[in-house]
């Protein structure tokens, strides 16, 4: 885990949702990519926080297969969705190589006054 900028506390609603969002993110690297590694990156910013989670994609040699791991659509993605939705946020998701990319911005509730 890397996180950057100052640490501050958090509305609750807003640490929630990110906790929340992190979590899933990793769960989906153990559903869908399996054996893989994963880098989870928090960051503080002036207005808004950053989660971010970026898999490599399972240890496979064939290309194909490794892609293959990826298919399948459940509530994960949609719920990131509508948690980022809450706080005025953006989400940002797709594959990378053989791997899969969130990118999850919350904006703070000073930042939506």
């Amino acid at each position: 885990m890397n996180v950057r900028g100052a640490a501050r506390a958090l509305p609750p609603g807003v640490e929630l949702s990110a906790f929340r969002i992190a979590q899933e993110a990793l769960t989906n690297v153990v559903r869908h990519a399996g054996p893989t590694t994963a880098k989870l990156t928090i960051e503080f910013r002036n207005d808004d926080l950053l989660i971010e989670v970026t898999d490599q994609g399972p240890v496979v040699p064939d290309e194909r297969a490794a892609n293959e791991q990826h298919v399948g659509a459940g509530h994960g993605l949609i719920g990131m969705g509508e948690r980022v939705a809450l706080f005025d946020g953006q989400l940002r998701t797709g594959k990378v190589g053989t791997g899969f990319h969130v990118n999850a911005v919350l904006r703070t509730e000073e930042s939506l006054r």
